[in-house]
C-alpha cells in the first residue's frame, strides 16, 4: 500500500480509493445506509465513489482511509477492472496512474510517460471512454455532500436521493480535493478569449479565435460528453516546451459542464 504513495508521490493524508467488484462485497467493509444502497443499486458498476463508514472489523489497511474512519468505495464497470478485480480475489486501492497533482491519465502512454519505473507493470485498457474521474458522494454523515464532480452529473444522483450539499475545501476526505490538482506543467489560465503566439489553446465550440501556437478543442460541436473524454488527453498534447501557458475557454457550468470547470480550476491554481 505504501508503494502506491511513494510511485505517486502522493501525500499519506490523502485517502485513496478502494475498488470492489459488487456491493455486496462493499457490505464486508463498509456500512451502507438507504441512501448509499439507492444509488449503488442506480448507478453500480460506474463513475460513482461514496465515502462510507468503516467497518470496525475491516480487512481494509488504515492507510487508505488516511487516517480518517471512511472508506471511499467504487464498483468500476471496466471490463478489464473486473477482470482485474476476480483475478485479485480481493478490494483493489487503485488511484489515477499519474504523480500527484498533475494531469490525470486517459491511455497507457500517459501513465508511462508520468510514472515510468515507478511502477513494475501498466495494464492497457484502452483509452478511457469517459474521461473524468468518478464522482464522489460523502455519505458518512446526514448531509450528502458532493465532494468532487466527475463523470456521473449531480443532477443524475440529487434525482435520487435529494440536494447535495458542497464540501469546502480542507483536508481531504477524497481523491482530488486539493485545491491545486491536476496541473500540467505549464500555468494555465482560464475563462480565455484568446490565445497569444507563444501560448497553446483548448479550445471550446464552434468559435474558435485564432493566433495560439497550438490549438485542441474539445468539442467543435459544444458536446460536453463529448468535452469531458478529451480533457486530459489534449491537456496532456498541449503542455508542450517552447509555450508558455495554456489558455482555455469557458466551458458551460451545467452537467458534465461543472466537473469539466472544476478540473481546470484546480489545474489553474496557484501552485504549492
Amino acid at each position: 500500500m505504501a508503494a502506491i504513495f511513494a510511485a505517486k508521490r502522493r501525500p499519506a493524508f490523502n485517502p485513496l480509493i478502494v475498488h470492489f467488484p459488487d456491493i455486496e462485497a462493499v457490505r464486508h467493509e463498509a456500512h451502507l445506509d438507504r441512501r448509499a444502497e439507492t444509488l449503488a443499486a442506480r448507478f453500480w458498476p460506474g463513475a460513482l465513489t461514496l465515502v462510507l463508514p468503516r467497518r470496525a472489523r475491516t480487512r481494509l489497511a488504515a492507510l487508505v482511509s488516511a487516517g480518517l474512519d471512511t472508506v471511499a468505495a467504487r464498483v468500476p464497470a471496466h471490463p478489464v477492472a473486473q477482470r482485474l478485480l476476480g483475478a485479485a480475489q480481493c478490494p483493489i486501492a487503485a488511484p489515477s496512474a499519474n504523480r500527484s497533482g498533475r494531469v490525470s491519465p486517459t491511455t497507457a502512454n500517459h501513465v508511462a510517460g508520468d510514472l515510468g519505473a515507478a511502477v513494475d507493470l501498466i495494464l492497457d485498457g484502452g483509452a478511457c471512454p469517459i474521461g473524468l474521474e468518478s464522482t464522489i458522494v460523502d455519505l458518512s454523515g446526514p448531509d450528502a455532500m458532493l465532494l468532487r464532480p466527475g463523470g456521473l452529473t449531480g443532477e443524475a444522483i440529487e434525482a435520487e436521493i435529494g440536494p447535495l450539499a458542497s464540501a469546502e475545501d480542507g483536508r481531504p476526505r477524497a481523491p482530488g480535493m486539493s485545491r491545486s490538482h491536476y496541473a500540467p506543467r505549464l500555468p494555465i489560465r482560464i475563462n480565455a478569449r484568446r490565445a497569444a503566439a507563444d501560448e497553446a489553446l483548448l479550445a471550446f465550440g464552434p468559435d474558435v479565435p485564432t493566433g495560439a501556437a497550438v490549438t485542441a478543442n474539445l468539442s467543435p460541436g459544444g458536446d460536453l460528453a463529448e468535452a469531458a473524454a478529451n480533457l486530459f488527453a489534449m491537456l496532456h498534447d498541449l503542455d508542450r516546451p517552447g509555450l508558455v501557458a495554456i489558455a482555455a475557454m469557458s466551458v458551460p457550468e451545467d452537467g458534465l459542464g461543472a466537473a469539466i470547470n472544476d478540473r481546470l480550476r484546480r489545474a489553474a491554481a496557484e501552485r504549492p
